[in-house]
């Protein structure tokens, strides 16, 4: 809905983005009730056991909502030819069929179902068959426009902010290379990839610097065909990404072994939520399956108003523990004692595990010194670097790092935007530096049922490139589902891959430059982030602009090389190379403007702006963006007088992602949101994939009881049906359906269907119902009637952004308010 008459604040442009201010900023404000003009549908691993009944596991909700669904059609006004736009536009430089689709001008206000049929796919660089045969995945390395812009006049032109999508170290099997010489430019440092120029046998051309470069006789032989002669055959040439074992070039220290400590919250508070038991649980199952070798090395570190440490030196009958009261000034018992190795003191870790639940559940100590416990396992880590892991339950209220409370519950629902997002106090950001020195990440758990300023703690993770988990309402009885989602996100993070000792460096094309990172790191230089901790599930984000003219480069590449220590102790350097074709033309950079992408990078410098200004003026900033976008390709084809709201195909999905974003916990103001919810949100947004994040913000919705074989994949003789995406709105919904929202990694529930209800209403086999919850992914689940279930019900119709809520306008008013702002 447009804002009321009285706001006159602007948005000031996001850094290096280029957006003018704009007049009147967007509001999401309650919603008109005068105006009852419809609802638009613009848009529109889990275990599987049989029982008499079918219990689905799953993570996501799927609802079926009692809504009678009556759409009405707007009349179409035509729109003008491909050939007309491409002379507005300046001309298409040759681009193929697809790209040309892209361009097609669409109207908006007019148009309805502009979903696509499946999940968005990243748009396909427009790049030789050769080029694109090796290019990087786009689920590793992706750019927010797929077409360079020649200059930043041109990319200025064209209103859309520049920027890579990084996922560096996410699961994948890729080519891992031994060899003595890493071939790299002599100038620029790049690594050989399938994108430099052999101009013989023996010299190649640097991608990014354009330096000539000898080739080693080392690299003459290929290992794979065992032939000599055709470097350009080698696997380093052949593949985007690749893996080098690391010579002892890349090595300041010897490769540390894999080492982990437990820092855990056991006061009064901790004992009543009721983690400890399932943490223990959970680490006796999966011990054996923690990543590292003969050499992991592991600790204990309890706390409440004291500090508690545990002696588990092999010979010992039974764990012994120190107690450190002292928390002014703390200090470390027994350096030799304490980090033990895995494999020797097997045993004695099995049985602290097994009695540490019940030595606590006593306790009424209620104070929480969580500065000093880290403090001391800061000192306990320090000699070798490692992983630190914090559970806390609480406010830390003693010692150095102790917060008091500065939410307002009064506020929560403020429609002026949210206080208190930073730090209270730099304890956590320059401890976390510290650790960082030292090769030492720190992961937060927080399982909490009151308010302990996050914001504050979250700094501990942020700079030590650590993770942040968040339980909001944590009980072990009162909230099964998060003591669910708890379980299974510390199998995960117990299990999963993970690098020691990082570094990662972004090199591009000369003529262009990185200015702004996004995620959890330290920036040690210019383009340098130190990554004490990597994990493979965590992104980065950068944003860039064109300094020189790139009127003599066809292509622009990208280079990412992030070298760490693995679990194994081989220290191992991964490289992920992207190229995309630079143009010169308006249309072409239009054509090749990835929405998703772009939402994303949106997303990091909304939260940054919500950060170093205000809530208010990153919300202001983000409906800019559109504006500057309709009002950029509206005037750019000013020779095509159409009235409404265009943008070409490629970014019909902009306005609602935008909508989707501002609907967000990160960002939503006027309904009630717990001030570390909202932090923990926009550490969310800092750091997942784009994959993820999107799902998160425009989730994918299904309908499944109408499937039918149109469409249908054909895998190893089996038919998995292929179900539409369907618009985020309650139109779309209706009592006798049964439908599966995919919206990320969310509170779960596990709900029953009927054999019956299989068989009679989604006609299809209990094999085919598997595979299609696999190729969903392993965050979903379904939710037969939400009319009973209050809490499923508010869930579901957050993840509606098509429609107006009390506290939100609609994604047709939305629309509306973006005209009023273009025709200014």
């Amino acid at each position: 809905m447009p804002p009321s008459s009285n706001v006159t604040n602007q948005a000031q442009p996001y850094g290096s983005y280029g957006y003018p201010g704009m007049q009147s900023a967007y509001r999401q404000g309650p919603a008109s009730h005068t105006d009852a003009s419809p609802s638009h549908d613009l848009y529109g691993q889990s275990n599987y056991q049989q029982y008499s009944q079918v219990s689905l596991q799953l993570e996501q909700k799927s609802v079926c909502l009692f809504v009678v669904w009556k759409p009405s059609l707007p009349s179409l006004q035509p729109f003008p030819s491909l050939s007309e736009l491409s002379a507005a536009l300046g001309g298409l430089s040759g681009v193929p069929e697809l790209e040309v689709e892209a361009l097609r001008p669409i109207n908006l206000l007019q148009e309805r179902n502009l979903l696509p049929p499946r999940p968005l796919e990243a748009p396909e660089p427009n790049l030789s068959p050769d080029l694109k045969k090796v290019n990087c995945s786009p689920q590793t390395f992706r750019c927010t426009l797929t077409s360079i812009p020649q200059t930043q006049a041109l990319l200025n032109k064209a209103r859309l902010p520049l920027g890579l999508l990084l996922h560096p170290f996410r699961d994948l099997q890729l080519p891992v290379i031994t060899s003595n010489t890493i071939v790299r430019c002599r100038s620029c440092r790049t690594y050989i990839n399938p994108f430099v120029t052999f101009l013989d046998q023996r010299r190649w051309k640097c991608n990014l610097c354009y330096r000539v470069n000898d080739v080693p006789d080392e690299f003459m032989y290929n290992p794979v065909t065992r032939s000599y002669g055709e470097p350009h055959k080698r696997p380093e040439v052949q593949n985007s990404t690749v893996e080098f074992i690391a010579s002892s070039d890349y090595m300041l220290r010897p490769p540390q072994p894999a080492v982990y400590l437990f820092v855990l919250d056991v006061s009064h508070n901790a004992v009543e939520a009721g983690y400890l038991k399932y943490f223990c649980d959970s680490l006796l199952e999966n011990l054996d399956k923690l990543p590292g070798d003969s050499r992991t090395r592991v600790g204990f570190l309890t706390f409440d108003s004291t500090i508690h440490f545990y002696n588990l030196q092999e010979g010992l009958s039974q764990p012994q523990m120190l107690v450190v009261s002292d928390i002014d000034d703390v200090f470390i018992p027994s350096h030799d004692s304490l980090m033990v190795n895995l494999k020797e003191s097997n045993e004695l870790v099995k049985d602290l595990l097994k009695s540490l639940p019940a030595l606590f559940s006593q306790s009424r100590e209620t104070h929480s010194a969580l500065g000093p416990a880290l403090q001391a396992a800061f000192k306990l880590m320090s000699p070798t670097g490692g992983r630190i892991t914090v559970f806390q339950t609480q406010l830390p209220t003693l010692g150095a790092g102790k917060l008091q409370s500065r939410e307002d519950p009064n506020q929560r629902s403020s429609s002026k935007g949210a206080h208190h997002l930073g730090p209270a106090t730099d304890f956590y950001k320059k401890l976390a530096l510290d650790c960082s020195g030292q090769q030492i990440g720190v992961d937060l758990f927080l399982l909490s049922s009151q308010y302990a300023d996050l914001a504050s703690l979250a700094c501990i993770s942020r700079y030590s490139a650590g993770s942040v988990f968040y339980y909001p309402s944590f009980h072990y009885i009162h909230n099964p589902a998060q003591l669910e989602k708890f379980q299974r996100d510390l199998e995960r993070y117990l299990t999963r891959k993970i690098g020691f000792e990082a570094v990662m460096r972004i090199r591009c094309t000369k003529g262009l430059s990185i200015h702004t990172f996004h995620g959890n790191f330290f920036v040690r230089s210019t383009d340098l982030l130190s990554l004490a901790n990597v994990n493979p599930d965590s992104a980065f984000a950068v944003q860039m602009s064109v300094e020189d003219s790139l009127a003599d480069s066809s292509l622009a590449c990208f280079q990412a090389a992030l070298l760490y220590t693995s679990s194994k102790g081989k220290r191992r350097i991964r490289v992920h190379t992207l190229c995309l074709p630079v143009v010169s033309q308006l249309s072409d950079v239009y054509a090749g403007a990835d929405v998703q992408a772009i939402t994303c990078l949106l997303a990091n410098m909304a939260i940054d702006r919500s950060l170093s200004s205000s809530l208010s003026d990153a919300r202001d900033a983000l409906v800019n963006a559109v504006v500057d976008l309709v009002s950029a390709y509206k005037s750019n084809v000013s020779n095509l007088q159409q009235s409404g709201l265009v943008l070409p195909a490629a970014m019909r999905l902009f306005p609602l992602y935008i909508l989707a974003l501002l609907k967000q916990k990160a960002l939503r103001t006027g309904t009630s949101t717990r001030l570390d919810e909202r932090v923990f949100a926009m550490c969310e947004f800092k750091t997942q994939p784009l994959q993820q994040l999107m799902r998160m913000v425009h989730p994918d919705l299904y309908r499944l009881d109408n499937i039918s074989d149109q469409g249908a994949l054909h895998l190893n003789d089996t038919v998995v049906p292929q179900p539409h995406l369907l618009h985020l709105s309650a139109e779309r919904l209706s009592r006798d359906g049964a439908f599966l929202m995919d919206c990320g990694n969310v509170s779960s529930a596990g709900m029953k269907f009927r054999e019956i209800f299989i068989s009679s209403c989604l006609y299809f086999s209990r094999l085919c119902l598997l595979t299609i919850y696999f190729f969903f992914s392993f965050n979903a689940f379904f939710l037969p009637s939400c009319r009973d279930d209050a809490s499923a019900k508010a869930t579901l119709f957050q993840h509606l952004v098509e429609d107006r809520s009390e506290w939100a306008s609609s994604y047709h008013e939305f629309l509306q308010h973006i005209q009023q702002q273009v025709s200014k």
